[in-house]
């Protein structure tokens, strides 16, 4: 059961701290209404802090002004003791600056009396789903502890589970693995993985990616070659197979190895033996291969692409990783853990995920899968200015996901279409202003006046469009 699910089942415990009764009363009228909350109240400043110190409550509604002891000195206190109850400040019009004060010094909000009942339902409402969200981030963070420790790898899926006990088995043998899955899925993490976990994790883990070379260059890249074996060929050279000897080798994308170079692995891998490009002397050499591949290998061999012999030799133990889109329960615990790396990296203030932008986030497709996931975690840790990455700050792949939201609720009244046709014009044209000027720091490296003059606008109209956007040229720098 997830924080979610619990907060459903367990009553939200709010706590009321104000001299006037009335006000406490109030509160507890209107907010037992939804059944969903609990309500204490003091009058007494000093009970007050005392109830609040027990830390039992999730929200504490507290009054400014009282006497014997203030509600800013109450909430220093609370927060000097480290208690974890959301804190929203009740203000007259009078003291909304002491209000704001409160804020930078961790209230969540505050509310103006005299309130009306929509407007405390609505600060209350909106201060709990923030609390949700950050107990449900640190119950995540809780949970990724147990496989970053193990392999670093994070899924909780019944197929990622699979794979993490097919990795426990696998690793400590000299098994060889076969890892498939499309472009961005993580293949070379498993892969490290079963290396850390296996015998060998003290000797060499080398990768090679089999689509960033000719075959001929391919050939002597894995195999190594003699000094004369061929023009260019001015010294010895060792392969990677020579180089990973007791280590693991990791070949990349092995769907790339042309004919005759797959049959020469073939005999590496039936013979234990390497023979450099030129040379007629064979190497005995001790590996532990493990390959990749993102394409159906069974339809290369029908195209006579791939050898068959090749495929079941390396087909010893298949391991499948799904992609992102097949194990969506996973994105909020992949998305929390990319965003506390890169903001701790990048020094930002971001340190969260709003629930609507996870929401889209569970609704795309990520064709790019783990990996699209990453860069765009890192493109929002550096590019949101505020502490909460809301849908605005998305790109505009994710903006068409909104789009389609609204066409599932067409409205019933032509002055509500009207309404809605102006929103999405609206909505369209911000984005497209934003990457507007999004693309013309890029282009100047961050340097606002040239970026301006490329685009043909004073500095000063540029300079307010990054102000309304919010966003920082130091971060193009």
């Amino acid at each position: 059961m997830n924080v979610s699910e619990k907060n459903n089942l367990v009553k939200y415990r709010i706590l009321v701290i104000d001299d006037e009764p009335i006000v406490g009363l109030s509160c507890k009228r209107i907010l037992s209404l939804e059944q969903k909350y609990e309500i204490k109240i003091v009058t007494n400043p000093l009970e007050g802090l005392k109830e609040a110190s027990t830390d039992n409550y999730d929200l504490i509604l507290l009054d400014i002004v009282m006497p014997e002891l203030d509600g800013i000195e109450i909430l220093k206190r609370i927060k000097a003791l480290g208690i974890s109850s959301e804190i929203v400040i009740i203000t007259g019009y009078a003291t909304v600056q002491t209000a704001i004060e409160a804020i930078k010094q961790g209230a969540a909000d505050y509310i103006c009396k005299p309130f009306t009942p929509d407007e405390l339902n609505i600060v209350i409402e909106k201060v709990v789903k923030h609390s949700v969200l950050l107990k449900e981030n640190i119950a995540l963070r809780k949970e990724l502890h147990m496989h970053q420790g193990f392999i670093g790898i994070i899924g909780e899926t019944p197929n990622m589970e699979k794979i993490f006990s097919i990795i426990k088995h696998v690793a400590p043998t000299n098994g060889t693995v076969i890892i498939s899955g499309e472009s961005g899925t993580g293949k070379e993490l498993i892969a490290k993985a079963i290396h850390r976990l296996s015998q060998r994790n003290d000797k060499p883990f080398i990768a090679c990616d089999c689509s960033a070379l000719a075959p001929t260059l391919l050939e002597s890249e894995l195999f190594g070659h003699v000094k004369g074996s061929f023009t260019g060929a001015i010294a010895h050279k060792k392969g990677l197979f020579e180089i990973a000897d007791k280590g693991t080798l990791f070949l990349d994308e092995i769907s790339n190895i042309c004919l005759e170079t797959q049959s020469k692995l073939l005999r590496v891998l039936e013979n234990s033996e390497i023979k450099k490009v030129g040379d007629i002397v064979e190497q005995k050499i001790d590996i532990r291969l493990i390959v990749a591949t993102n394409k159906n290998l069974l339809k290369m061999i029908k195209d006579e692409t791939f050898r068959e012999d090749l495929f079941y030799r390396l087909q010893v133990v298949p391991i499948h990783i799904p992609p992102l889109r097949e194990r969506k329960e996973d994105i909020p615990r992949l998305a929390l853990t990319f965003l506390e790396r890169f903001r701790k990296k990048n020094k930002t203030k971001v340190r969260n995920f709003a629930l609507e932008t996870i929401s889209l986030f569970d609704n795309y497709n990520w064709p790019g899968n783990v990996r699209e996931l990453k860069n765009l975690v890192e493109r929002l840790a550096i590019l949101c200015d505020s502490e909460i990455i809301e849908p605005a700050d998305l790109p505009y792949e994710f903006k068409n996901l909104q789009f389609r939201d609204f066409i599932h609720k067409l409205p019933q009244k032509w002055d509500e279409f009207k309404e809605l046709k102006q929103q999405i014009q609206e909505n369209a044209i911000v984005e497209i202003e934003k990457r507007f000027l999004i693309e013309a720091l890029q282009r100047s490296g961050g340097n606002v006046s040239n970026a301006a003059e490329d685009v043909g606008m004073q500095r000063t109209n540029f300079h307010q469009l990054l102000k309304l956007h919010k966003i920082n040229s130091k971060n193009f720098a």
